[in-house]
């Protein structure tokens, strides 16, 4: 356990928030926070991805080498990858080397181009399973979190219909929780309120206002 000096140490946070110092950042300053850009979407839908089967603090040390690895996760770039670049990534330890999840990237970026063709933006795609604002929850303990949702489920079930790979119904989820789909902020955390504050009506309306 990470033991927190000063300001850190005297917020409430939610349990796993504490106990290491890039979970304190994560925590926060990024978790929850409702996201609309298409390029940090993507990033996050690919991260959640590389976490399976793994710890998210593996995933948040190895993110400045993932996004130097992916060209910053800018889709277009991404999706031209060819053999020469899977070889690259397969060498890459900064990364995990895990031949389906780099191939899933890949697809996935592909997925992405053809989604802002159809919808304007992956944001106007992903936060139409909220209705283009986050769900307020309130959830008491960690142990009140679910592990998938009626819309983590459905939204997993069309984009594997699209051919997106490694976004099961629990990836879903955790991403819905990460860019900020869902606050799920036990109540006794500092930054529930604070997170509360960001999805009220005429802060956050992303699809009125889809980006690229």
């Amino acid at each position: 356990m990470v033991r927190l000096k000063g300001d850190f140490a005297m917020k409430n946070r939610c349990g796993w928030g504490n106990s290491d110092p890039l979970y304190v950042v994560y925590h926060d300053e990024e978790w929850g926070v409702p996201v609309q850009d298409d390029r940090r979407l993507f990033e996050m839908l690919i991260l959640e991805g590389a976490q399976a089967g793994l710890s998210w603090l593996t995933i948040l040390k190895k993110r400045e080498n993932y996004r130097k690895a992916f060209d910053g996760f800018d889709p277009v770039k991404v999706a031209a990858y060819g053999p020469r670049e899977v070889q690259r990534l397969l060498a890459d330890p900064g990364i995990v080397r895990n031949r389906l999840k780099i191939a899933a990237a890949i697809q996935n970026a592909r997925g992405v181009l053809a989604l802002q063709q159809q919808h304007g933006s992956l944001a106007a795609f992903l936060w139409r399973y909220v209705e283009g604002r986050p769900f307020q929850n309130a959830r008491q303990s960690l142990a009140d979190l679910p592990v998938r949702t009626e819309q983590s489920d459905a939204m997993s079930k069309d984009l594997k219909k699209l051919g997106f790979n490694f976004v099961g119904s629990t990836i879903c989820y955790a991403f819905m929780q990460a860019v900020g789909m869902v606050n799920d902020h036990v109540v006794d955390c500092f930054r529930h309120a604070e997170v509360k504050a960001l999805g009220r009506p005429g802060k956050l309306s992303v699809l009125d206002t889809p980006r690229r």
